[in-house]
């Protein structure tokens, strides 16, 4: 199906583009450093369901469509980037009704389906898939099953690389945990984060 070359240049690009520092990293360790490990856990692999929600539409087509959309496509943009704002204040406002060192966290099973929501209704998601992808995919085969293989080793590579972010911020939270306030500084702060992403998101334009 893949010419190795062409597959070679995939993963290597691919791989790059996991490791390298974006919104959904930012994310990561905002929920890590707000509800511990098993809540950055989770949203993990709650970006990564919503990642994959975004290659199967760009496999059947309403990914191009959206963007070919500008009204579903601010549609989509606006209800992101409110959920992350949303998010956001809701994570600030713990802070205010909880001793500072009270450990208050969101539950693993809603923090998955955060992570879900949050990447499914970001459409620079599938402007990316739809822009990346293709430049790997041959024409002459199964555009559709190239496009889902492609899409969900991303989607992998992505998740591999959330899953160490939050290993390392679960260890910086445990390690800085017992002093006095701490957590509810950092609540604060992911709080901040998130609403900042929001803005961010606010901001992102459709591809001409």
């Amino acid at each position: 199906m893949f010419e190795l070359q062409s597959f070679a240049l995939f993963l290597a690009a691919a791989t790059l583009v996991a490791i390298t520092p974006g919104p959904g990293i930012f994310y990561i360790i905002a929920r890590t450093l707000a509800g511990g490990r098993t809540e950055g856990l989770a949203s993990s692999v709650g970006l990564g369901l919503g990642g994959l929600v975004h290659v199967l539409a760009g496999a059947i087509g309403i990914s191009a469509l959206l963007m070919a959309s500008a009204e579903a496509f601010t549609a989509l943009k606006i209800a992101g980037a409110f959920y992350l704002i949303w998010l956001g204040i809701k994570t600030w406002r713990q802070t205010l009704i909880s001793a500072p060192t009270e450990v208050r966290t969101t539950g693993a099973s809603r923090a998955l389906r955060e992570g879900i929501v949050v990447e499914a209704l970001n459409p620079k998601t599938a402007a990316f898939f739809l822009a990346f992808i293709p430049q790997f995919v041959d024409a002459s085969a199964n555009v559709a099953l190239q496009f889902v293989v492609l899409g969900t080793i991303s989607v992998a590579l992505n998740t591999s690389v959330d899953l160490i972010v939050t290993r390392w911020a679960a260890k910086a939270r445990d390690r800085l945990a017992g002093r006095h306030t701490f957590i509810a500084r950092t609540r604060q702060t992911s709080g901040a984060v998130m609403c900042g992403l929001g803005v961010a998101l606010l901001t992102a334009r459709r591809a001409s």
